[in-house]
């Protein structure tokens, strides 16, 4: 699919991070973008900043989603592309045990179902309102729209404490196959982006040390990944209309350890 100014795009968490690099490599293609985000001040920054219009919304909730799509739409016409990078994490171990009483602690399930929420059924909340929408386009290149989501790494080779993280984001590479097959019919493809450790702001706000250590873990680059060069598959995915139904591993070669 071409990306030009007749293409409307949305993308979840583009306030910051990889989202609002996705952001700006639309924006610079072209492209009118909707910004997903819970945050408002940093989503209207990122609006005034790329050109694009913000929408405030929780994408565990259904009203809220329908509304941002509803601006959106308003604003943009009906979008063509989807980028999913609304996520998030926790850390907990499976079980732990007090050193002092030998008692043992369970993960919380509440923090368990709510990481899941956010990560697998977050991103599909909003697929299914993008694809009901994209639905009733008329094809161009022939096909009506490109999703692209994102998992991680963790996805196959989780570090201790990442059960409930791996889990979302494992959930989000198994439901791509399945959505590409129920979207064939309406012309409109889906893929799965699994980065590695980007250099984000969250990671921003860790000590040198610990960035150093964990790009001394990637076999090459031995770096971080840059934000720009996730936001460059995401173009490419959109643009290459014979990818459907792809996991793609973004990462250096890096493979977790246990922890």
């Amino acid at each position: 699919m071409q990306i030009d100014s007749n293409i409307a795009a949305v993308v979840t968490g583009g306030a910051s991070g990889l989202g609002l690099a996705s952001v700006k490599a639309l924006r610079a293609a072209g492209a009118k973008v909707a910004i997903f985000d819970l945050n408002p001040e940093a989503g209207e920054r990122a609006a005034a900043e790329t050109g694009a219009i913000f929408c405030k919304v929780n994408v565990l909730s259904d009203d809220s989603l329908d509304a941002a799509f509803a601006k959106a739409r308003a604003a943009n016409g009906q979008e063509r592309v989807l980028v999913a990078c609304a996520g998030g994490g926790n850390a907990y171990s499976t079980i732990k045990k007090d050193k002092a009483t030998g008692a043992f602690t369970v993960f919380p399930t509440a923090e368990f179902a709510k990481i899941v929420a956010l990560n697998a059924v977050g991103t599909f909340a909003t697929i299914t309102r993008f694809a009901a929408g994209a639905a009733t386009l008329d094809p161009v290149d022939g096909e009506r729209g490109a999703i692209v989501s994102t998992a991680s790494v963790a996805a196959q080779d989780g570090q201790q404490g990442q059960a409930a993280y791996s889990a979302g984001k494992a959930a989000i590479i198994g439901m791509t196959l399945p959505i590409a097959r129920d979207l064939s019919r309406f012309g409109i493809r889906i893929n799965t982006i699994l980065p590695g450790i980007f250099d984000t702001p969250a990671m921003a706000q860790t000590p040198q040390e610990t960035r150093d250590a964990l790009s001394a873990t990637v076999p090459f680059p031995k770096r971080l990944g840059n934000a720009a060069e996730y936001a460059s598959l995401v173009l490419e995915l959109v643009r290459n209309g014979y990818f459907n139904a792809e996991s793609i591993r973004l990462d250096g070669a890096l493979r977790f350890a246990a922890r």
